[in-house]
């Protein structure tokens, strides 16, 4: 067995990369001459960013708690308003009305027992986590109730626990759950409680996944002490994000609104997040079985499903209100192709303070417009029109961007060439994913810049921290001999969703982490004090993350051929297209294997913690399904996107257009099964995942959730969109 090292995987890719500076970088999408000019931009653009003012801006903007709606999340709004146009850029708010509701009552108790805090302590370690206007912990878009019930401990509350519930003999309807943070969106959790009849949930966050089993605790360390609450929003976003009253339009003050109960993204139980501190007297009043080892967290007990012989007690009520959204929309014009625009966007709402979630990625952006607005007064105009986005209302739903984006729809589907998309940000690794046209410039972005921590480019310590974590020593192989690293597949938790997913515009999302792990998430400990010394201490990854989005503005930019590779996106589809043939397979092997056990009684052998357990019922046999015609769309896109390279159209207008606008193409008009809002072919989130991508979604989830008739309608769905952007792509070529 071979070993690998990470140093010596450096240096492999420290000889890689010196070789590509002994030579002339290509550029894709510019000539060997406008290359050289474009990296000397990018240079003189660097020139002009400094960690330090992207270390001050990130103190001053999350002084105060600043969530939607609040008297200091006008005022952040109207700080970057100030700063860009300090900056030269022509800058203004775009407001919306959108529905927001804050608690006005939590009560979580066993009565005549214990009462839940529900509430976190101050600090001396922390200048800011005992101010005035913070948000109480609590889940926006939970349901008004006041229920009384038997509480069930559910694990992740996923679909496949409650299965094993079942198996145990244990029913969730009409009682109250409890489930651990972790493994999926927490929005999930509440949903699937709700299909299985539950009166309420309680989501806590097990110090096991996130607390003292991962390290010191804060503020000593930087893990999640036994009082810290994660926030965050249950709309069902994997329905429609953004404001629930108003799907498919924007939520201007005369937009005709739905009425609460016929919001679709909305759930109907009541929902509360607690600290594991909370938590601990509410799983010792379990009894029932003995949960299974894999579901048993950190906390000093032993994990029972339940039920107790004690009801517990869950109220909680809401204001309901509407609320300004308030958006900052600047722009640079462009000088040759004003009508093409890149748009830059993160979010500056918080829970609380946010210091890493989103002023981190906030401060950055700030800093590429002010580098820009310096390079402006030089003499520079970017070819292309700039506009560069401050969303409100991310935290609750991804309000403002969805709504900003719905509102504009036609005039962004006919402009806008790029979404570029950061949030938090931290030390550590490259994060890059989005429409896989754009892997290629991707690679060549993050091949100039340098890490700050090992003197290489990012991408060649992503690729050795991608070979140093693959399974095997082949696939480690396989991760050292490619050429740059392959960028993900977007699911859903920020503001790229409506760009990309509703609408068809190629988009990308960076961030910098992994050396930043931590419990402030989404809590009052969300802090300048906690991000300076546990998350970008120097805040050297703030200005990694202004290089590496800035030269992809900059390059998309003043490109004379946009820089989009359709091979890219041709074997990425071509990929996962395989993958679904592979779990088709694999789904019929084992369910004729599980039915073959247990016609054969082999569960009635299974002995200790699992004889409880009844036997799974028989599944239905998985039929053959016929992905040759989504093959053979494939082969054909394989055929054109070969040949648009040799284009005699490329740098044409006309051509650059037919490029942005391509991706549009895989867009299905219907949308997705139950849920039309999403109509991208390739990318969406999990109806039970949430954040968590699933690639080719109405088949992949079609076969994962054995419907079956639906397979086939999906395949001739994604079938009829890759046929689209062929026929699209080869008129635009003049193929």
């Amino acid at each position: 067995m071979t070993t690998y090292h990470f140093p010596r995987i450096l240096a492999l890719l420290l000889c890689t990369t010196g070789l590509l500076r002994a030579q002339d970088k290509k550029l894709i999408g510019y000539t060997p001459e406008a290359a050289g000019k474009q990296l000397e931009l990018e240079a003189r653009f660097d020139q002009q960013l400094s960690r330090q003012h992207i270390g001050e801006t990130i103190r001053q903007l999350s002084a105060h708690p600043h969530h939607i709606g609040s008297a200091h999340g006008k005022a952040v709004a109207d700080e970057i308003l100030q700063r860009f146009k300090s900056y030269g850029w022509d800058a203004s708010l775009a407001t919306y009305q959108v529905l927001f509701p804050t608690p006005k009552e939590r009560l979580l108790e066993i009565p005549g027992g214990y009462k839940a805090l529900l509430k976190e302590p101050a600090l001396k370690e922390d200048a800011t986590s005992g101010q005035e206007g913070q948000l109480p912990t609590y889940n926006c878009w939970s349901a008004d109730g006041d229920v009384t019930g038997e509480l069930v401990y559910v694990n992740f509350g996923l679909p496949e626990d409650y299965e094993y519930l079942e198996r145990a003999g244990v029913s969730v309807k009409g009682k109250i759950v409890i489930a651990k943070y972790g493994r999926s969106w927490r929005g999930t959790k509440p949903k699937v409680a709700q299909e299985h009849g539950a009166i309420g949930c309680i989501i806590y966050s097990d110090p096991k996944e996130d607390g003292y089993y991962n390290g010191d605790v804060y503020p000593k360390g930087a893990f999640k002490n036994e009082y810290g609450v994660q926030r965050g929003s249950i709309l069902d976003m994997v329905i429609y994000p953004g404001d629930p009253l108003t799907p498919n339009t924007g939520a201007t003050a005369d937009a005709r609104r739905l009425k609460r109960e016929e919001a679709t993204s909305l759930l109907k139980i009541p929902v509360l997040p607690i600290s594991y501190h909370d938590a601990r007297p509410f799983l010792e009043s379990l009894g029932g079985p003995v949960a299974p080892p894999e579901w048993r967290g950190a906390l000093p007990l032993t994990y029972h499903i339940g039920p107790g012989k004690e009801k517990i007690h869950l109220k909680l009520s809401f204001d309901w209100q509407i609320r300004p959204c308030y958006n900052v929309i600047a722009k640079l014009k462009g000088s040759e192709w004003p009508d093409e625009w890149v748009v830059r966007g993160n979010h500056h709402d918080a829970w609380v303070n946010g210091a890493a979630d989103p002023i981190s990625g906030m401060a950055s952006q700030l800093e590429e417009a002010k580098a820009i607005g310096e390079l402006v007064k030089q003499g520079y105009r970017p070819r292309r029109t700039l506009v560069y986005c401050a969303w409100d209302g991310e935290e609750p739903g991804l309000l403002g961007s969805t709504e900003w984006a719905e509102d504009h729809a036609a005039e962004l589907q006919q402009k806008a060439v790029v979404y570029i998309n950061t949030d938090n940000n931290g030390r550590g690794f490259l994060g890059a994913s989005g429409s896989h046209a754009l892997e290629t410039l991707v690679n060549e972005v993050g091949r100039d810049i340098i890490d700050p921590q090992t003197g290489v480019s990012v991408i060649a310590r992503k690729q050795a921290v991608e070979a140093l974590s693959a399974a095997t020593p082949k696939l480690k192989k396989e991760k050292l001999a490619k050429q740059g690293i392959a960028i993900g597949a977007m699911g859903s938790g920020s503001d790229y969703s409506a760009f990309l997913q509703h609408l068809g515009i190629p988009s990308l999302n960076y961030g910098y982490g992994g050396e930043d792990a931590g419990g402030e998430y989404h809590s009052i400990y969300d802090s300048y004090d906690d991000f300076v010394r546990f998350k970008d201490p120097g805040f050297h990854y703030g200005l990694a993350l202004s290089q590496t989005a800035g030269h992809t503005v900059l390059r998309i930019a003043d490109a004379v051929n946009l820089p989009f590779d359709y091979r890219k996106l041709y074997e990425t589809v071509n990929g996962y297209v395989n993958e679904l043939t592979e779990l088709a397979a694999g789904l019929r092997e084992s369910t004729l294997v599980e039915n073959q056990l247990i016609r054969e009684n082999k569960y009635q052998l299974v002995t200790d913690t699992a004889k409880h357990l009844l036997p799974p019922a028989i599944k239905t046999a998985v039929p053959y399904f016929d992905f040759s015609p989504l093959q053979n769309a494939l082969a054909g896109l394989d055929t054109v996107t070969l040949a648009l390279a040799n284009s005699k159209k490329q740098g044409s207008p006309a051509f650059n257009k037919a490029l942005y606008q391509a991706e549009q193409q895989l867009l299905h008009t219907a949308g997705l099964p139950a849920r039309p809002w999403y109509k991208h072919t390739i990318y969406a989130p999990g109806f039970y995942t949430g954040y968590g991508v699933k690639t080719i979604p109405g088949v992949r989830e079609a076969i994962e959730q054995r419907q079956w008739s639906e397979v086939g309608t999906q395949i001739g769905a994604v079938t009829a969109a890759v046929n689209r952007l062929t026929a699209y792509l080869k008129t635009a070529a003049g193929i």
